[in-house]
C-alpha cells in the first residue's frame, strides 16, 4: 500500500478550483447535526469551519435548547431546530422532511446526544440514499453503523478512545502498526478512515497519507469539532472521501500551527477558525 507525507503539492490538487461564473449553492451545502445541553459549541465550530474553508451554505441542526445560542453566534449559520433535546426517531422523521434537497455533504455526531441508536442509523441510511457525503464524528460512531457505510462515500474520524469503540480495537503506540490497523478497518469496510492525534493517519485501504502536526496547542477542546467541519466542507465540492479528508486534515494542522506561532499554547479552536481563509489562500484558484 502506498503511504506519504502530505504536503501543500498533494493537497493543491485535492481542493477543486472555483468557476468565475458559479451561483450560491455551486460550491458546496453542508448539513452539521450535533449538539446537546451541554455540549453547545461543538456543531457551531464544526459549521464556520464548513463555511470558512469555502462552502457556499452550511445548514447547522442542532436541539431546540441550543437554538437560540446558535443562531446568536453567527448569522451566516441556517439554523434547523431538532424538535427533542437528544437525537431520537422523531427528531430524525421531522428534520428529514425538512431538509433542502440539493445537500452535498453532512458532518454528524459532534456533541451530539443520542437517545436511541436506531434514530442514527435511521438518520445516516437517509442520507446515503440521497447520495450525501458523510463525515461521521464522535456519539455518531458506533459499531453498529458500520455495515450502513460500506463501499460508501463516508469518512470516519475518531480519535483513539473513539477507534476502539467503532472498531473494537485500542490503536497501538507503534505507528506502523497504527497505520497497519487504520489501514485494514479501512479495507475492510469500504470506507476513508482519519485517525487523529499527534499524527493524523488518513486511509481508504489503498492510499494512507500521513500528517505530522507538531502542535500541541491543538489538543484545546473543539479542534476535532472544526476538523468535522473542514471535512465536510471540502466532501461538498470533492467527491473523493479520502483527497477531502486528507485535505482537511492538512488545512486543520496549517490553521493549528499559524495559532500557535501567534497565540503559543493559548489558543482556543475560535482562533482555529480564524486562521482558516489564511492559510487556504495559497490553494485558492479561480477558472
Amino acid at each position: 500500500m502506498a503511504i506519504e507525507k502530505l504536503s501543500a503539492s498533494i493537497v493543491q490538487k485535492f481542493i477543486p478550483a472555483r468557476d468565475s461564473k458559479s451561483r450560491k449553492g455551486d460550491n458546496g451545502i453542508v448539513l452539521v447535526v450535533g449538539g446537546s445541553y451541554v455540549y453547545h459549541g461543538a456543531p457551531i465550530l464544526s459549521s464556520i469551519a464548513a463555511l470558512k474553508c469555502g462552502t457556499d451554505l452550511v445548514y447547522t441542526s442542532v436541539p431546540k435548547i441550543n437554538v437560540m445560542s446558535t443562531r446568536a453566534i453567527s448569522p451566516n449559520l441556517i439554523v434547523i431546530p431538532l424538535v427533542d433535546q437528544k437525537l431520537t426517531l422523531g427528531a430524525v422523521n421531522k428534520l428529514i422532511g425538512a431538509l433542502p434537497r440539493n445537500l452535498h455533504s453532512a458532518t454528524i455526531g459532534m456533541g451530539l446526544a443520542i437517545q436511541e441508536r436506531n434514530s442514527l442509523l435511521r438518520f445516516v441510511t437517509s442520507l446515503l440514499d440521497r447520495d450525501v457525503r458523510l463525515s461521521l464524528d464522535a456519539s455518531a460512531l458506533i459499531p453498529e453503523v458500520l455495515p450502513l457505510l460500506e463501499n460508501k462515500n463516508v469518512v470516519v474520524t475518531p480519535h483513539a478512545g473513539e477507534f476502539k469503540r467503532l472498531f473494537g480495537e485500542i490503536p497501538p503506540d507503534s505507528e506502523s502498526e497504527k497505520i497497519d490497523l487504520v489501514e485494514k478497518n479501512a479495507k475492510a469496510f469500504g470506507i476513508t478512515v482519519l485517525l487523529k492525534g499527534a499524527t493524523d493517519i488518513i486511509s481508504d485501504g489503498s492510499t494512507t497519507y500521513l500528517n505530522e502536526k507538531k502542535t500541541p496547542c491543538m489538543t484545546v477542546g473543539g479542534t476535532g469539532d472544526v476538523l468535522s467541519g473542514l471535512v465536510a466542507g471540502l466532501l461538498s465540492r470533492n467527491r473523493n472521501t479520502l483527497e477531502s479528508a486528507a485535505a482537511a486534515s492538512f488545512i486543520n494542522g496549517l490553521a493549528g500551527a499559524e495559532s500557535q506561532k501567534k497565540l503559543g499554547l493559548h489558543m482556543t479552536s475560535m482562533d482555529l477558525l480564524d486562521e482558516i481563509p489564511y492559510v487556504m489562500v495559497p490553494f485558492d484558484r479561480i477558472l
